[in-house]
């Protein structure tokens, strides 16, 4: 089986403002072959640097890709660190600089003497044509590994790579599949999830797990590489029926989607509507809820009651309750979950009050409400992080909330 590396070249890619999204093209393509991505750097535009990370490369891949660095320019040094690297010459190649000159008169340009840079070959590489920019890719087999150098611009890589990459690929690779499966978790945290299935996932190699946690919630990623599908699908659910097991309830997903998306369709199935009434989330909530296409089918709608007055003008919950407990207390979600469900007739409703911070006290003190038609819910929540996580976990928990009320006999 095949592990590949890519090295992204350009110090344009180092700077806060330039992302390297060739390199996520290229991980999905090689995966459908069956390849491995074992690893990503990025590069600046440094001869010496470059040769010394595909030196490295070289030590523990069979499949070097680099992307960028072949333009015309003095700081274009991809070719020069590959022929670096293999102790390789660049040979000039007459039918390359003959395609850039026709490229230029085509346009009705004329070309500058530094484009015959572009015509360079590492000794023994293939062309790799590239009818839509004047540098070519190479292919270069060197000491048992395969090493491609292709453009930068995605225009150009994509179609680059398709067409001419993958049939040599094909040809090469014995037939291997990668499946992945992603289990979605809530209620629990990293590490006490972690504590729970670590004794299942460390008996296998194959799949691979990797734990990621996001807002509110936890991911659970198993990777399989088998011969073909149908037995990477097979270890898949081995080991995913075991987790499964031991997660219970706070699995909502299995097939990657949202907790919006489960919810959504749990109120579908139960031909029930929602409301939402929230104060310190700001609508993100409501926001949440909406993005889920068909979503009106079961939305009544909302209110952002962001501050006491409004929680009394719109939702009725009485001055005296929030004068007497505040409006980040138990009683006042409550009411604010009773009301809207009261005031638009869905059969559910939630509610969201608290100290987004850093002012109120505690920061991070949540209470969410679920009314249902067997009454209403309130948890407390002391969420930890800054002022935008700690709203996104509230609306995370919300949606949680109401999906194992949906799910309760």
């Amino acid at each position: 089986m095949l592990d590949a590396e890519i090295i992204a070249v350009g110090s344009e890619l180092l700077t806060p403002g330039k992302l390297d999204t060739n390199s996520l093209f290229l991980t999905e393509q090689l995966n459908l072959l069956g390849v491995e991505v074992v690893k990503k750097s990025i590069v600046g535009d440094h001869r010496h640097r470059l040769a010394e990370a595909i030196r490295d490369a070289l030590r523990s891949v069979s499949l070097v890709i680099l992307t960028g660095g072949l333009g015309p320019t003095e700081d274009d040094v991809t070719r020069d660190a590959v022929a670096s690297a293999t102790s390789r010459p660049l040979v000039f190649d007459e039918s390359i600089a003959a395609s850039i000159a026709e490229r230029f008169r085509r346009f009705n340009r004329v070309m500058a003497e530094i484009n015959l840079r572009q015509a360079y070959l590492v000794e023994g590489a293939e062309i790799l044509l590239n009818p839509r920019g004047t540098a070519p890719g190479q292919w270069l087999d060197h000491n048992g590994a395969s090493i491609l150098l292709l453009p930068g611009p995605p225009h150009e890589l994509k179609p680059l790579f398709t067409e001419q990459c993958l049939p040599r690929l094909r040809q090469r690779l014995p037939p291997v599949s990668i499946r992945a499966r992603m289990l979605r978790v809530a209620g629990m945290g990293e590490s006490d999830l972690d504590a729970l299935i670590a004794p299942v996932y460390t008996r296998y190699t194959n799949p691979s797990t990797t734990i990621l946690a996001a807002a509110g919630e936890i991911h659970v990623h198993l990777r399989a590489r088998c011969a073909d599908e149908a037995e990477a699908d097979a270890l898949l659910d081995e080991v995913e029926s075991q987790l499964a097991a031991l997660l219970a309830e706070r699995v909502y997903s299995r097939n990657g989607d949202s907790l919006e998306e489960v919810a959504g369709s749990l109120l579908l199935a139960r031909n029930a509507t929602l409301a939402v009434a929230e104060s310190a989330t700001g609508g993100l909530l409501a926001g949440r809820v909406t993005s889920v296409p068909g979503s009106s089918r079961y939305f009544r709608g909302g209110f952002l009651v962001y501050t006491d007055e409004m929680k009394t003008a719109l939702l009725g919950v009485p001055a005296s309750l929030i004068a007497e407990h505040s409006a980040v207390s138990e009683p006042v979600a409550a009411a604010m979950a009773e009301r809207a469900a009261a005031l638009t007739g869905a059969t559910y409703a939630l509610s969201v009050t608290g100290y987004a911070g850093p002012e109120g006290e505690p920061p991070g003190l949540f209470f969410i409400g679920v009314a249902s038609p067997a009454g209403v819910e309130v948890r407390r929540l002391q969420l930890p992080g800054d002022r935008n996580r700690v709203r996104a976990f509230a609306a995370q928990m919300a949606l949680d909330l109401l999906r194992r009320k949906l799910l309760a006999p």
